[in-house]
């Protein structure tokens, strides 16, 4: 089974337990809840933790080597307020 890490913990785990943002081919970004889109993934856990040190620092910035647009931090702000 391919092992993933958090780009906000560094924890390591099964994809499944992971929350997948991906970038696209036609270079768009989506929340990938099957975590089955094409395109270029990054893994967050789904703990409102992670999710908030991710939101605040825009890792995903770092782990595209791009800006990513601020209405993916908002869903993930969202995700995080839903678990709570």
């Amino acid at each position: 089974m391919p092992v993933r890490s958090c780009v906000s913990c560094r924890r390591e785990g099964e994809k499944e337990t992971f929350l997948r943002v991906v970038r696209l081919p036609d270079g768009d970004f989506r929340i990938d809840e099957t975590g089955r889109m094409n395109g270029r993934g990054a893994y967050l856990c789904r703990e409102a933790a992670c999710l908030d040190k991710a939101v605040r620092k825009q890792m995903l910035n770092r782990s595209f080597h791009q800006a990513v647009p601020g209405r993916i931090y908002e869903q993930l702000e969202e995700h995080k307020n839903g678990q709570q």
